[in-house]
């Protein structure tokens, strides 16, 4: 019998997983894992992204040796990795879920046709998004700009039950190409070792995630209108890396809220509905991360720190080094404590809690003046639970660049949510220790300065368009 290849992507999971059912109904599955960091146009995973994704595959293998379905991995293009790989297993048929990026999409398709022209059966699934894109627009057929449409649109469709895992014993047992060492990619960090917080936060893998949405709808759900808003406590539901890497699927999510209709219960699965609205913004616009979707803001006078040339000198008007403000932000030392608390965090936990991303992230863009695909950048960088999609759509929508924008004069005030969310003190005196001491630094701008700037710089670029 010939072995049924499934190559996993970002669904590293066995239940709920069309493509590996597809695969083991055919009685011979192997599935395939290529990290991918070459082809042009792919966007190299981040440093947390790395940890995650290595201990994610070790619980994949577990779960998958538990079938009895052998995992090969390959490092390289995928396109000429899968096309080797495919042949040498003298494989029948290929099988994935499919990806939603223009340059995978490309990369899928030439894969695709080449498996067809090799008279192989080769098939693709639905298994990241609750509905493709190209089947959800506006009553005039256009993509949806704007959230409430958009998800009151998607919400009332049918979503399909999630799959069981496969029954065990239909994996392939003959001779297979050999399978590269995971530890030889070097997804870990070394010289130093700075993950020592991430595995104390974290324990990726599918098994984890389960346990962590069981945990949730029991216990956090119906606090979770008032819980999300507030990092002193554990109001969040914590699935988004888990979401991230396919650990979990939208579908089996949704179906966990069963048939709850409490208002935190709709909070949250408006929630589940803004992922997939990042997702139909990253696939109608592919430059998601490096163009603002509202064009009139490549006028707007943010700092390049480190640039040159073209306005960007690396200096914003009334401010300081832009360089040395950046530094102080991404370190945790700006001077606001629910901005250096969330910085704090995010550096050794490789998360943090989404208002605290709001704060921090309207304090760069706003307050210090500082082009939002600079934190951008830095979120891709430090966050287990960065993609492609909700990572730039989020700091689009902070900056008022983007779809359904957050309005370039909502200026989160880092004081004010401090009062409002952090009552007690408890979240800053977890990650602040020494606030309120003279070790901790002095604020380094005004706000009230720095947020008139702000709005005086935005009415220009409105009068000029």
């Amino acid at each position: 019998m010939k072995p049924s290849i499934v190559w996993f992507r970002d669904d590293l999971r066995v239940r709920d997983n069309p493509a590996l059912r597809a695969a083991v109904d055919d009685g011979a599955a192997v599935a395939l894992f290529v990290l991918d960091e070459e082809s042009p146009g792919i966007r190299p995973h981040g440093g947390a992204a790395r940890w995650w994704l290595h201990h994610s595959l070790v619980a994949l293998r577990k779960d998958l040796d538990a079938l009895g379905i052998p995992l090969l991995l390959r490092r390289g293009p995928a396109s000429d990795v899968v096309r080797k790989t495919t042949t040498a297993a003298g494989a029948g048929a290929l099988y994935w879920n499919r990806r939603y990026g223009e340059v995978e999409r490309n990369i899928d398709a030439g894969i695709k046709g080449w498996a067809a022209e090799a008279g192989l059966h080769v098939e693709s699934f639905q298994g990241s998004l609750l509905h493709e894109p190209w089947k959800v627009a506006t009553k005039t057929g256009g993509q949806y700009k704007v959230f409430t449409p958009f998800w009151k649109a998607v919400s009332s469709m049918e979503f399909r039950e999630p799959l069981a895992a496969p029954a065990k014993g239909h994996g392939f047992s003959g001779e297979l190409p050999a399978c590269e060492d995971l530890d030889s990619w070097q997804l870990l960090p070394t010289r130093p070792d700075w993950s020592g917080g991430l595995a104390e936060r974290w324990t990726p893998g599918s098994a984890a995630g389960h346990q962590r949405l069981k945990d949730f709808v029991a216990k956090g759900l119906h606090e979770y209108s008032d819980g999300r808003n507030r990092p002193d406590e554990d109001g969040s539901s914590s699935l988004s890396p888990y979401l991230r890497w396919g650990e979990l699927s939208p579908f089996e999510v949704w179906h966990a809220l069963g048939t709850r209709r409490s208002e935190s219960a709709s909070i949250f699965a408006s929630e589940l509905g803004w992922r997939e609205f990042c997702w139909h913004q990253y696939f109608h616009n592919p430059n998601l991360a490096t163009a603002n979707l509202r064009t009139e803001f490549d006028r707007f006078p943010w700092a390049w720190p480190g640039a040159s040339g073209g306005g960007k000198d690396g200096k914003h008007p009334g401010h300081e080094s832009a360089a040395e403000e950046l530094r102080a932000w991404q370190k945790g030392k700006t001077g606001f404590p629910m901005v250096d608390a969330g910085q704090r965090q995010l550096w050794h936990t490789g998360w943090m809690h989404n208002r605290v991303r709001m704060v921090a992230a309207s304090f760069l863009v706003k307050n210090l003046g500082i082009h939002w695909q600079v934190g951008e950048q830095w979120f891709w960088d430090t966050l287990v639970d960065a993609d492609p999609a909700s990572n730039p759509a989020n700091w689009q929508w902070v900056a008022g660049s983007g779809a359904d924008a957050s309005p370039f004069f909502r200026i989160f005030n880092p004081e004010a949510q401090r009062t409002r969310f952090d009552p007690q003190g408890k979240y800053i005196a977890r990650w602040i220790p020494e606030f309120g001491t003279p070790g901790y630094p002095a604020e380094i701008v005004d706000l009230k300065t720095t947020r008139q700037e702000a709005l005086e710089a935005y009415k220009e670029l409105k009068e000029v368009h």
